[in-house]
C-alpha cells in the first residue's frame, strides 16, 4: 500500500499520524455540541456538519458519540471511507464544499468517541503473563494451566473509562502489609499503567448466539490506545479468589481516536506458533494481530523533559482480538456496539519491552532512572504518562494520536 494523496497537504507528510490512508474516527466540539469527526493531516473534518449540509446521508454523525453510525455495520463504515476519498483525495472537485468543515486540530476539543456499552479486560500477552507469573508463583509456575488453552480476561468498569487528558486521582483502599496483622485503607503506594490496545465493537451479536473468529474480526470496528491504570497494592489484598476489582475499577484512559480496522488491513500479521493446540472455535482463518509499533514515556510533575520507557508492539500478543471476542461471546454472552475489549499487557521479550512498571521495576526490585536523574519504581504524583502508538508503512504511517493521563493526589478522607 503506497501513501495515499489529499489535498490536504499536511496529510501528505510521510511522518503526519493522520495521512489519507488512515481517516480514524472520533468526536470533538469547537464551542458547539459534540460531533463526530475524522483527522486528516493536522485538521478535523466536521462530519456531523456535512451531515447536516447534505453531504453526507444520514448515518448519526451528529450525534456526540460513534454508537449509531458503528452500530450501522461494515457496508456503512466501508462507503463513508471511500466517500472520504473521494472527497479528500488529491483533485478532488469538492474541496471547496469540504474545506469550510475543517478545523485545526489544536483548537478543538476532543471527546470520547463512543458510549462505552461494557468493558472487558484481557490477559492475552504471554510475556507479560510469564514475567508476572514468575514474580509472584517463580518461573515453574508463572502461566496458570488454563492460559494456552484460552484468552482469560474479567469483566471491568466500563463507567470510569476516560478520553485522553483527564486527570487520574490516585485510587485509595485496602492493603495490607506482608507482616501486618489486618489490612488499612488509605492511598495506592504502587501505582501502575499497563500498555494495552482496546477493540471498539461495532456490530452486537445476540444472546445465546456464538460467534466465529471471523464473525467477530468482521464485527471489529476499529482500536484505540489504552491504559488500563492499576493499583498493585490494592490487588494484591483483593484478588483472591476472583480477580481484580477496585484496583482496576478506578479509571481506564482510551485516545480519542479510533482507528479502523480498514486502515490497519495492510499491517496484518499473525500470531505466534501454538504451544498447544487450541480448540476449533478459536483458531484463526488468517493473520488477526497487526505490526503496530507502541511506545509508553514518563513525565515528572514540573519538567519538560519525557523519558520513553517502554517500546514494543502489538504483535507481541498471544490471543488477537478477534479470538478475545469469539471466545467472550461463546457462551452466548451477548455483545454490543461499543463494547471495548483490552488486550491485556503488551509486553515484548527484553527488559525495554516490558508494558508496565511492574515489569519494568520487577515489582519495585529495580527503580528506572528517568531523564533528568529522578527515579521511580512506580508512578508518583503529578507524573504524566503518555501512550503512542502507529503502523509503518512506506512513505506513510497509520498514527493513534496519544493517550494522556496526569496522576493527581487521592482525595482525602475523615
Amino acid at each position: 500500500m503506497h501513501l495515499l494523496k489529499s489535498w490536504v497537504t499536511t496529510a501528505n507528510d510521510p511522518e503526519c499520524p493522520f495521512p489519507l490512508n488512515n481517516l480514524p474516527f472520533g468526536v470533538f466540539s469547537n464551542g458547539g455540541a459534540p460531533r463526530c469527526c475524522t483527522a486528516v493531516g493536522d485538521k478535523v473534518l466536521d462530519l456531523g456538519g456535512m451531515e447536516r449540509a447534505g453531504l453526507l446521508k444520514p448515518l448519526g454523525l451528529t450525534e456526540p458519540a460513534l454508537n449509531t453510525f458503528m452500530d450501522k455495520g461494515p457496508e456503512a463504515w466501508a462507503g463513508l471511507r471511500a466517500t472520504l476519498f473521494g472527497f479528500l483525495g488529491e483533485g478532488s472537485q469538492a474541496a471547496a464544499m469540504v474545506e469550510r468543515h475543517l478545523f485545526p486540530m489544536d483548537a478543538v476539543t476532543m471527546h470520547l468517541p463512543f458510549r462505552v456499552s461494557e468493558y472487558t479486560d484481557f490477559y492475552a500477552g504471554r510475556n507479560h503473563a510469564i514475567n508476572v507469573g514468575t514474580m509472584f508463583r517463580g518461573a515453574e509456575n508463572a502461566l496458570p494451566p488454563n492460559w494456552l488453552h484460552m484468552p482469560i480476561g474479567y469483566n471491568g468498569r466500563a463507567s470510569t473509562v476516560v478520553v485522553s487528558g483527564t486527570d487520574i486521582r490516585r485510587p485509595v483502599g485496602q492493603t495490607k502489609a506482608p507482616d501486618a496483622d489486618a489490612p488499612g485503607f488509605g492511598p495506592c503506594k504502587r501505582l501502575d499503567i499497563e500498555l494495552e490496545l482496546g477493540a471498539v465493537v461495532g456490530t452486537g451479536s445476540n444472546m445465546g448466539q456464538p460467534v466465529t473468529v471471523a464473525e467477530a474480526d468482521a464485527m471489529i470496528f476499529g482500536y484505540v490506545l489504552l491504559n488500563d491504570w492499576s493499583a498493585r497494592d490494592i490487588q494484591a489484598w483483593e484478588y483472591q479468589p476472583l480477580g481484580p476489582f477496585q484496583a482496576k475499577a478506578f479509571a481506564t484512559s482510551i485516545s480519542p481516536w479510533v482507528v479502523t480496522r480498514a486502515a490497519l488491513e495492510p499491517f496484518r500479521c499473525s500470531t505466534p506458533d501454538r504451544e498447544k493446540d487450541l480448540l476449533p472455535y478459536l483458531r484463526e482463518p488468517g493473520p488477526m494481530l497487526y505490526d503496530i509499533d507502541l511506545s509508553v514515556t514518563m513525565t515528572p510533575k514540573g519538567s519538560k523533559t519525557p523519558s520513553t520507557i517502554c517500546q514494543t508492539n502489538y504483535n507481541e500478543m498471544y490471543y488477537s482480538a478477534a479470538q478475545q471476542l469469539a471466545h467472550h461471546a461463546s457462551s452466548g454472552c451477548k455483545m454490543n456496539a461499543g463494547d471495548l475489549l483490552g488486550s491485556g499487557t503488551i509486553s515484548g521479550p527484553e527488559k525495554e519491552n516490558r508494558g508496565s512498571l511492574l515489569e519494568l521495576t520487577w515489582d519495585g526490585k529495580e527503580p528506572l532512572t528517568l531523564e533528568g536523574g529522578e527515579t521511580r519504581t512506580f508512578i508518583e504524583d503529578g507524573d504524566t504518562l503518555t501512550l503512542r502508538g502507529h503502523a509503518q508503512g512506506s512513505g506513510y504511517c497509520i498514527g493513534f494520536g496519544t493517550c494522556i493521563g496526569t496522576i493527581k493526589p487521592a482525595p482525602i478522607f475523615p
